[in-house]
């Protein structure tokens, strides 16, 4: 039974599922199926300094409101297209004499907009808040009571002058952000910065093994004039083809966890139990946990000895970094990576863990050639688990050819670099900043690469130089221009 319907989608009854989305018409990847404003939405706690409230960028000195003292924002441009939004906030942050948590904040938004202006804000909007699943009954106690404890905080915090609003639909849109709150990124899609409520994205259903990805666009409101402004939305980006009439899917959880894992992990946070495909059959699982295969495989006895090694080993791991003590990392990982060699295969999950902690640290301490081992053994098995299209899979190797890029190894940069531009140009399009940090990315080691090719001494000397800090020497200045007339 077809519900609602807008341009190339519609809402249709999916079973035990509930309600979903469908294609009306093919897509292939790429494609924008729809994009989405949100219909309210906040900053972490945690980098309420750091962010902006307006378009969720970070920034290194943001412009604070006087008002309240606790929303910052960009500039005063971005300050005045967020007022609308923040003016309410603002007086009630004002009277209660502090902010409250992020999804009180978020639900208060939701009420003030919804009362402002109802359930639905445009006409492409498929269903309300109210429509949404809370999933408040499926609740343990525990998740229970801190629902119960939020509820009073909210009431403690709703203006008296505001519309009294009832405990159980307080409940009800708490239940709703904790289900249905997507997760914002900054404007490098590096760091989640915030949460927010967007009632279409909400129908998309999940499927371990997606044909949509969802990306956050900022927006522009850089321009003075707030008639050029353009809104902070979420897109619905194509993967894979998609034949008309066929349901559209999201992935609520990262794919490189074992089956039995991720669908513990769905039932603990959205509350229904994955059937999907991937789940059901245990697709990939077998790599995920996969042994080397060589002419001695590894004894059962063994394999255990090195994943419990490693297990312990992870837990020492990030209390080392936490406390800064990167050397303890170093020295961990490379006891880890030592004991799992010839045992474990490159896709086991361990091993990925391992190697991506490895050459994220390698990065920090500078050390690139050892990052870029590290980065480039990881991607391997990335790409035998993920869909060649996944966001997190472009992230990955575009982090691995900038330090290879680094390491220089500039063959090896410049061809990941243009393998997670094609990626990124599926999952965030070409305008997204990632994507065009890519394209100059991929420019600059063109040129660098015809200059490698050209003359590989002349290009160390370049890249010394500027590691060291250094000027160039005349004769090198002349050499490189030479080179750069004869790239063009």
């Amino acid at each position: 039974m077809t519900l609602e319907k807008a341009d190339s989608v519609e809402v249709f009854d999916a079973g035990s599922k509930g309600r979903g989305l469908r294609t009306t018409k093919a897509l292939v990847a790429g494609d924008v199926v729809f994009t989405e404003a949100s219909y309210a939405a906040v900053v972490f706690d945690s980098l309420a300094l750091q962010v902006c409230h307006n378009c969720f960028r970070r920034q290194a000195s943001p412009h604070r409101c006087a008002q309240c003292k606790f929303a910052h924002y960009c500039d005063r441009t971005c300050q005045r297209a967020a007022w609308d939004e923040h003016k309410r906030e603002c007086s009630a942050i004002k009277t209660a004499g502090k902010a409250p948590k992020e999804n009180i904040r978020l639900v208060a938004r939701a009420m003030w907009r919804m009362q402002k202006y109802g359930g639905r804000v445009s006409d492409s909007q498929l269903t309300t808040l109210d429509l949404l699943q809370d999933h408040v009954s499926d609740m343990v106690d525990e998740d229970v009571k801190e629902l119960q404890d939020d509820v009073q905080k909210f009431l403690e915090y709703w203006p008296k002058a505001n519309r009294a609003v009832g405990t159980e639909y307080i409940s009800h849109l708490l239940g709703v952000i904790k289900v249905n709150g997507f997760t914002l990124s900054d404007q490098r899609g590096l760091q989640a910065v915030g949460v927010g409520l967007f009632p279409n994205l909400c129908l998309v259903n999940h499927d371990c093994w997606p044909n949509c990805t969802v990306i956050l666009n900022h927006g522009n409101q850089s321009a003075l004039d707030s008639a050029l402004h353009s809104q902070r939305r979420i897109e619905l980006r194509v993967l894979s083809p998609i034949k008309e009439g066929e349901e559209l899917s999201v992935s609520y959880v990262d794919f490189l966890n074992l089956a039995q894992d991720r669908q513990k992990l769905l039932r603990k946070q959205y509350y229904f139990d994955c059937k999907c495909e991937h789940c059901s059959k245990g697709i990939k699982d077998d790599l995920m946990k996969a042994i080397t295969d060589g002419e001695k495989k590894p004894t059962a006895e063994q394999v255990k000895e090195v994943t419990d090694f490693t297990m312990k080993a992870l837990g020492k791991i990030e209390d080392a970094r936490v406390t800064g003590d990167f050397e303890e990392v170093v020295k961990l990982c490379r006891g880890c990576l030592q004991k799992q060699e010839g045992v474990l295969a490159d896709t086991h999950l361990q091993h990925l863990r391992i190697l991506s902690t490895a050459s994220e640290v390698f990065s920090f301490m500078q050390d690139f050639k050892e990052a870029a081992s590290c980065a480039s053994r990881m991607v391997h098995g990335y790409e035998k688990l993920y869909h060649p299209n996944n966001a997190q899979l472009g992230m990955a190797i575009m982090r691995a050819g900038v330090t290879n890029w680094h390491a220089g190894l500039i063959e090896v940069g410049h061809a990941m670099i243009c393998q997670a531009f094609a990626i990124l140009m599926v999952t965030h399009g070409s305008q997204h900043p990632i994507t065009k940090d890519l394209e100059t990315m991929r420019s600059q080691t063109e040129l660098e690469l015809k200059m490698f090719r050209q003359n590989e001494k002349v290009y160390q000397s370049v890249r010394k130089a500027a590691l060291d800090g250094q000027p160039l020497t005349e004769p090198v200045k002349e050499q490189v221009k030479e080179l750069v007339q004869g790239a063009k």
